[in-house]
């Protein structure tokens, strides 16, 4: 077995304002991202898509096996067929599979089984899962590393100035079927992704404080 060959490690400068006002100003950044289901018909050139795809392809994993595929849909006609297929199963959900607790809880967020955004954004990223490699050997923490995969392609996709939201209709196997992905590909979640729509407005939320995220140990 061959091992990787070790290299001087080459990290970031330091930030002349230190380490709390960088990251507290990328923390404030962060903030202003929200979920939005509401596109503008403006395109997006593929080569921003090509980005986005490698800067989520950064994220770690386990073993390095990197076991994530992102597939990229800009065809009107696969988005009909994706939208058309995501309502179906939302439809069962809304009006049965959920619980009713659940569905409360969704009540404040104006969602319902309609998921025209599906059409509207000029992109479609689908992140599938690879449950173990093409030729059947093993990938190890593949849900963590493609969840971290997620988060850094949330974040990419705000650094570019567009927006989206984490669509995970369920079941998803109907994306395996109309993408004609292979059998050791799971589904993980779906992305519409493009310009915000003018005049496009958000749920007012209100993110958790420190003292509800963190727990600190200290002498």
């Amino acid at each position: 077995m061959e091992s990787f060959p070790h290299i001087p490690y080459q990290s970031s400068p330091r930030p002349e304002a230190g380490a709390l006002e960088a990251v507290r100003g990328f923390r404030q950044w962060l903030d202003k991202r929200r979920s939005l289901r509401f596109f503008s018909s403006e395109p997006v050139e593929r080569a921003v898509i090509e980005e986005l795809i490698l800067a989520a392809g950064t994220a770690p994993s386990g073993a390095h096996k990197q076991p994530w595929t992102f597939v990229a849909v800009s065809d009107p006609a696969l988005k009909s067929r994706i939208r058309e297929a995501a309502e179906a199963e939302e439809k069962e959900f809304y009006s049965g599979r959920a619980s009713e607790s659940w569905l409360r809880d969704l009540a404040p967020l104006g969602t319902d089984w309609q998921k025209p955004f599906l059409e509207e954004a000029p992109w479609l990223i689908v992140v599938f899962r690879q449950a173990h490699a093409p030729d059947g050997s093993k990938h190890y923490y593949t849900q963590e590393s493609v969840g971290i995969a997620c988060g850094l392609l949330l974040a990419a996709i705000h650094q570019a100035g567009l927006v989206t939201l984490t669509h995970t209709p369920s079941p998803m196997q109907f994306l395996s079927e109309v993408l004609g992905r292979p059998a050791h590909e799971k589904p993980y979640v779906l992305m519409p992704i493009g310009y915000p729509a003018p005049g496009a407005t958000v749920p007012d939320l209100v993110r958790k404080p420190l003292d509800e995220l963190g727990v600190f140990f200290e002498p």
